[in-house]
């Protein structure tokens, strides 16, 4: 039976100075064997995309069961998507939502976690990781929006432009072109996608927020904050880049900037893949991630033979 986003859904008020008092939903499920001794896990908080109609549930719900059997997994609404409240963005968007995802941890009693941000959510994990290093274990960033820099394809890139087009003229037809440019198999662009996307596009708030979130990358007084890649070599966590081989939102040569500044960064590139890896190369993605985020903790947790204790 299809895990029901229902049962695993969560609502919590948070306050943060830019935006005070907000709810955000979030969706936790942790199917860890507890009968298999095993080191202690850092939690794994995964955050969506920023397109209309996106959501962590339209991201990452058909993810989460395969990642919760390894880790407990927790999908977030950031501000101004979902379920989550829809302020108005107050600075760059990333540090925005990045404040938020904090002060949710801080009431979940979340010391530290990994972090898996796919787009505007690789943003957010970064700026995350950069502001508060202390709190993030490992990231995991698939074609992460601030941290790729095109070297060879132009702004705005074909992703980019039909996400502009839907803003425009907000119309089943505009949502169905800007889906289509995420992945390579159209066959994963359904009616029903279509439909459900477009109504979350479409509700209350949903036009202002992505109005009020777009802004802030092209406004001169905060869009240089969003300019992660030039931050990039501040970054001392291990790092997972993700990338689709035929991603047309944030092409693959964004990618190179990021993985010679960050110094513990490896690259992994989907063959016939888009800009939605845990979709489209669902299983390849999911096995690649959770190998990543335990090689890690493995280590960490690893118990010291007696000739390195001597």
């Amino acid at each position: 039976m299809a895990l029901s986003k229902d049962d695993v859904a969560h609502d919590v008020r948070i306050k943060t100075e830019a935006a005070g008092e907000i709810s955000l939903r979030y969706y936790d499920l942790d199917t860890r064997d507890s009968s298999v001794v095993e080191p202690v896990e850092t939690p794994l908080v995964m955050l969506h995309g920023g397109g209309p109609g996106a959501s962590s549930w339209s991201n990452f719900g058909s993810a989460l069961e395969g990642f919760a059997a390894d880790f407990r997994t927790i999908l977030v609404d950031q501000p101004g998507f979902g379920a989550s409240d829809k302020p108005p963005v107050v600075g760059n968007y990333y540090r925005f939502a990045g404040d938020a995802v904090i002060a949710l941890l801080d009431e979940l009693g979340l010391e530290k976690v990994h972090l898996l941000g796919n787009s505007l959510g690789g943003g957010t994990a970064m700026r995350i990781a950069l502001t508060y290093p202390d709190r993030v274990g490992r990231l995991v960033l698939m074609g992460p929006g601030g941290l790729s820099l095109n070297l060879f394809h132009a702004d705005p890139t074909e992703g980019v432009q039909r996400l502009m087009d839907f803003s425009g003229t907000p119309t089943r037809e505009a949502l169905r072109a800007f889906i289509s440019t995420m992945v390579v198999n159209q066959k994963l662009v359904t009616d029903e996608l279509v439909e459900e996307r477009f109504a979350d596009a479409t509700e209350p708030g949903a036009r202002e927020a992505m109005a009020s979130m777009g802004w802030s990358f092209y406004n001169p007084e905060t869009a240089e904050d969003g300019m992660l890649w030039r931050e990039a070599h501040q970054l001392k966590h291990h790092t997972l880049l993700t990338w689709g081989r035929e991603d047309r939102v944030n092409p693959l040569d964004g990618a190179l900037a990021a993985l010679k500044l960050i110094s513990k960064a490896q690259l992994h590139v989907f063959p016939r893949c888009g800009h939605w890896a845990q979709i489209e190369a669902a299983d390849e993605f999911r096995e690649i991630a959770v190998t990543f985020l335990k090689r890690h903790s493995l280590k960490r947790h690893r118990e010291r033979t007696p000739e390195e204790k001597s």
